[in-house]
């Protein structure tokens, strides 16, 4: 099994086989060829890819990382919305004086006895942190840190009084190699099954249940402990139940999957669910789906480039969370700018086309003197948009809205159609600010000229009924309705 080649005498290198005669890892082998190696009947190869053949252990790899995965990833929405998503990290560190204590007391290397004491170390790591931000007033970040790097030294500090003839190595747990579950199975049912795919799909569905079964809870707890206080629902309780369950699973994946997987997995799939909902259910079903598919497209892309699996799926979560951040459609920073970019383009096009209709409305009304036309760069110039004004002119006269002819740029009928409603909710507003708030007739326009961009139909008909004027403060024309 993997404990005993990490704690034994043999040497390993990720991503190699195993040589039948020595019994080392080489590097460079598929791990799908080490049952045929070890003299057994070769696993069932099930489909090529690329040349590479899919066997049962590529499976159970697989398979093991998507349960390990999904069961973290579930378990980190929670962590994430109550901004605790480095516990998984302090408890990978806090562990080792669980390690070397079941060792004194067990003066053995049995997996469960390792496993129990990194358990209560994990738990208690937890537990610790909340009792020293809750009782100590110490802020829940500096709470962690503090936690895990004491109980970190404090089991190098155990480490010293192991004789040094015994060869205890915290990686058995730390930093476990997922590409070599399938080679410690158990039989259930008639089928051999890899220990560690049956450990963490009891996980994922005892996880999956308490999510299920307490989501109200949870749910409340996470957003308003105090209202969830008032409600009678004991947050102290929620609170430590989650931790003991994100412990629990930390733990239980640390000896099959290694550390970097289960931390990166706390974190990145939850965090990127929270950028593409706001809901938590959808959260959760999202932050599930990421981690499986980070598993997957993890696992292939390290068979390809011929690294480590786990190093590869937090890779790739990583990198699912990058393109999140970037291009989530509410929050993503690209998504952001672009809105931003359209919102301007269509501002800067109301405010020409406003621009346009009080010429034309100037030019109709026979005013002394007569009217300049407009040139691209006088409108360019008066709505001080610059490059964006000219392309806003651009897409105007594309869409049929605006003419140029002789130097002059003018409405079409459909632009004045258009620029009518903007020039109505400007006219309209203002008449309202002057009429229900009293102001002076020089400060209506600049309020009126940001509004006008966000006054819907329904709004301007109710200002329209509400002030039954037919001119704005300054005596101008209100448009009707077109």
């Amino acid at each position: 099994m993997l404990m005993a080649m990490l704690c034994g005498s043999p040497v390993v290198a990720a991503g190699g086989g195993l040589d039948g005669a020595s019994g080392l890892i080489v590097a460079g082998e598929a791990p799908g060829t080490v049952a045929a190696e070890l003299g057994g009947v070769g696993p069932r190869v099930w489909f090529s890819v690329s040349g590479y053949q899919v066997r049962d252990d590529d499976l159970w790899t697989v398979g093991t990382a998507v349960l390990c995965s999904v069961a973290c990833g579930i378990l980190g929405c929670f962590l994430v919305l109550r901004r605790m998503s480095l516990l998984g990290d302090a408890i990978s560190h806090a562990i080792l004086p669980g390690l070397v204590l079941a060792f004194i007391v067990t003066h053995s290397r049995e997996p469960l006895a390792m496993l129990a004491g990194a358990l209560v170390v994990g738990i208690a790591t937890a537990y610790l942190s909340t009792a020293l931000n809750r009782w100590g007033r110490v802020p829940e970040d500096a709470a962690m840190g503090v936690v895990f790097t004491t109980l970190f030294a404090v089991g190098v500090v155990l480490m010293t009084w192991i004789p040094r003839d015994v060869d205890l190595d915290p990686g058995c747990v730390l930093y476990g190699l997922i590409e070599f579950t399938p080679f410690d199975t158990v039989r259930i049912a008639g089928l051999d099954i890899p220990r560690a795919f049956a450990w963490l799909a009891v996980v994922l569905v005892v996880n999956a249940a308490l999510i299920w079964v307490f989501f109200k809870e949870l749910k409340i707890v996470c957003f308003d402990p105090y209202l969830a206080t008032t409600m009678g629902i004991s947050a102290t309780l929620v609170h430590y139940g989650l931790m003991t369950s994100v412990a629990t699973t930390a733990v239980a994946s640390f000896e099959s999957v290694g550390s970097i997987l289960v931390v990166a997995m706390l974190v990145a799939p939850g965090a990127t669910a929270h950028l593409l909902t706001d809901r938590l259910s959808r959260m959760v079903w999202i932050a599930a789906a990421v981690s499986a598919l980070s598993a997957v497209a993890g696992y292939a892309l390290a068979v390809w480039v011929n690294t480590s699996v786990a190093g590869m799926i937090a890779t790739v979560a990583l990198g699912v969370f990058v393109l999140t951040t970037l291009f989530s459609p509410r929050y993503g920073f690209v998504s952001k700018q672009a809105r931003h970019v359209a919102m301007a383009m269509r501002i800067t096009q109301e405010d020409i086309l406003g621009m346009l209709y009080r010429w034309h409305e100037r030019s109709e009304g026979g005013t002394a003197g007569g009217v300049r036309p407009l040139g691209a760069g006088d409108i360019v110039t008066a709505t001080r948009a610059g490059l964006l004004g000219r392309v806003a002119l651009w897409w105007l006269a594309r869409r049929g809205l605006v003419r140029e002819g002789g130097g002059a740029i003018t409405a079409t009928p459909e632009g004045i159609k258009r620029a009518s409603r903007i020039v109505r909710g400007h006219r309209l507003w203002e008449l309202f600010l002057a009429k229900h708030l009293a102001l002076p007739s020089d400060h209506l326009h600049a309020g009126a000229h940001r509004a006008e961009h966000f006054l819907s139909d329904t709004i301007q008909d109710q200002l329209a009924r509400e002030d039954g004027a037919e001119a704005d403060p300054h005596g101008r024309p209100i448009p009707p309705r077109t």
